[in-house]
């Protein structure tokens, strides 16, 4: 009986630390995917045909693309939840057939597809404002430890499964900013979840020792923009290596 007691008691404070982490990472989502819908409230059609670093995708299909890796919660949210997760965000990102040219092609197709949708920036600007809002209230109508299966098999934690919608969002939000030649609406709370993310929290001190702003180490660590000479050695006395998002 008292083994039985113990493992509830441990149940209860892995649901208890999951659900603060699901409210962190569900709020992080929202305040970055409401950034990117101000910013790109009034977008028009020639700004949604500029090109952007991820070739060969202009403006409107980089923001498809948003669009469509948001989307696919309702379908995983209907469906059966996984018995338990079996990997995390950092997991998630392993280099697999999920990078190869073949899925690439794929994800390519779709993000065209959504914003062939529509040829009017502003009103695809809505399509992103519809389907974003729409996965923030299912996802806050789910208990903690909630698991989800993804569309490459993975079992996982929703509120892991949102922190990589975060990156997305997060950081095609800073491809959409230069793009358009804006200064990036990068939120706190994004910038904070992604880098965390992809240093670890044991490392963050050393991220604030850069005294980079978070768009800039987002660019420097996603690969966006390079580092000279003296930057990298500054990066490896630091000891600072981070995770490859593909």
């Amino acid at each position: 009986m008292p083994d039985e007691i113990g493992q509830r008691h441990a149940e209860d404070e892995d649901e208890d630390e999951d659900a603060a982490r699901h409210d962190t990472v569900l709020e992080a989502f929202r305040l970055e995917c409401e950034a990117l819908t101000e910013a790109l409230s009034e977008l028009s059609g020639t700004e949604g045909n500029l090109p952007t670093r991820c070739t060969p995708w202009n403006v409107r299909d980089l923001l498809g693309h948003v669009c469509v890796v948001v989307d696919w919660l309702p379908a995983m949210l209907a469906a059966p939840a996984p018995g338990r997760a079996e990997i995390s965000a950092v997991e998630y990102y392993r280099p697999d057939d999920r990078f190869s040219p073949g899925t690439n092609g794929k994800r390519i197709a779709l993000a065209q597809g959504r914003a062939a949708r529509s040829p009017d920036g502003a009103a695809f600007t809505g399509d992103f404002a519809a389907t974003w809002r729409r996965v923030d209230r299912l996802c806050r109508d789910q208990p903690p430890g909630r698991t989800v299966r993804t569309r490459h098999g993975d079992a996982m934690l929703l509120s892991q499964f949102l922190l990589t919608r975060v990156v997305e969002v997060a950081v095609h939000g800073l491809d959409l900013a230069d793009a358009l030649g804006r200064e990036s609406w990068l939120t706190p709370a994004a910038g904070e979840a992604v880098v965390r993310l992809l240093v670890g929290p044991e490392h963050l001190a050393a991220v604030d020792d850069l005294a980079w702003s978070r768009p800039r180490f987002l660019r420097k660590a996603t690969g966006r923009e390079s580092l000279d000479e003296a930057e990298t050695r500054r990066v490896a006395r630091l000891g600072l290596r981070w995770l490859a998002l593909g």
